[in-house]
């Protein structure tokens, strides 16, 4: 169990359980058993492996997916850090619930079901079955004059998040699909890549959803006023001074998930980011997490890097939302199924004619 408490309220973690690597020669001698040139399936190979850790067993099972997108605002777009208003947030949230969003149309080709969370909008959303009112504040304060959340807000969200991919797995979901929704949440993220992975400030900052040249140039001051307050370097203690409410209750799933054994697919940059706050909180975490695409994002491939970890595909993508997590998921059902569901060598020898 590990606890962090910066003020009233302290975050208690929950126990993640380091990967038994003692089945790792099992799972590898069951895949070159297999009916196939050995390695020939290449990644897909080393995914069955994980995900084979991840449950502890040589007939693991992938096929329920939820996609959570967790939305918020935040109060560092008063700054002009995104090319749009933050009422855009809200909007998009009327879309996903509609299931007119990009991330409907791909969720519903690959069977992944979409659950959306309101962590932090600025506004007030109506009631719906498939929406979570998991709100913690209506956005966050301006992060390049003060703390973005309080210490207790970051508890809470962060407890949330644990709690929310707890009832997912409950609820059945084998693979826990991360997604976020919140104008000025690449600026947040960069914040946070630049103090944890670490990595120089300029190399971290991106277009995010589409500014041009004086854009660019507008959030990147704004970035560095912000990253110049503060010197904290505490993962939990990075989310509370940068982080967004969702950036937060992401960071919050990744170990809740973790904890009770599933898939934890993360997305593009600002998942990416989330899951980097989570994993330099409890390490083990690593171990539980899918990278699913490497995003056109500026720093994404920085982050990874420093995680030391390979992305699934590589398709030039920067939506957000959860898309590209969503379009790796066949991937890892796939790589379940190989196990599960391919004829052994020995088998089709022992099946041919004398």
């Amino acid at each position: 169990m590990s606890v962090l408490s910066s003020g009233r309220v302290p975050f208690v973690a929950p126990p993640i359980a380091p990967i038994d690597e003692t089945l790792k020669p099992a799972l590898r001698a069951l895949l070159d058993g297999k009916a196939k040139p050995l390695g020939s399936l290449g990644r897909i190979e080393e995914l069955a492996v994980q995900i084979g850790l991840i449950q502890g067993r040589l007939d693991p099972h992938a096929d329920r997916a939820k996609l959570m997108v967790f939305a918020g605002d935040h109060g560092l777009n008063e700054e002009g850090v995104s090319a749009y208003p933050s009422g855009v947030t809200a909007a998009m949230v009327g879309v996903f619930l509609s299931g007119r969003a990009s991330v409907n149309a791909l969720a519903r080709a690959v069977g992944v079901e979409v659950q959306v969370i309101d962590a932090g909008v600025a506004a007030e959303l109506p009631p719906h079955p498939d929406l979570i009112s998991a709100k913690v504040r209506a956005g966050t304060r301006n992060a390049a004059r003060e703390p973005a959340l309080s210490w207790d807000e970051t508890s809470n969200a962060l407890t949330k998040g644990v709690e929310l991919a707890e009832a997912a797995a409950r609820d059945g979901a084998d693979i826990v699909i991360l997604g976020e929704m919140g104008i000025g949440n690449s600026a947040a993220a960069a914040l946070i890549m630049h103090r944890l992975a670490p990595a120089p400030l300029d190399a971290c900052i991106g277009a995010g959803a589409g500014h041009d040249e004086a854009g660019l140039a507008r959030k990147t001051a704004v970035l560095r006023r912000a990253a110049e307050r503060t010197v904290v370097a505490h993962p939990l203690e990075v989310l509370a001074e940068f982080g967004g409410y969702e950036i937060a209750m992401m960071a919050g799933a990744v170990l809740g998930a973790a904890a009770q054994r599933r898939i934890v697919m993360v997305d593009g940059f600002i998942s990416t980011a989330a899951a980097l706050a989570a994993i330099r909180f409890l390490p083990e975490a690593l171990d539980y997490c899918v990278f699913s695409h490497l995003s056109d994002e500026q720093g994404h491939r920085i982050m990874l890097n420093a995680l030391g970890v390979r992305p699934l595909l590589d398709l030039g993508l920067r939506l957000g939302e959860g898309s590209g997590a969503v379009l790796a998921a066949p991937l890892v059902r796939a790589a379940a199924r190989l196990l599960t569901e391919t004829v052994s060598l020995e088998e089709v020898l022992a099946s041919m004619p004398s």
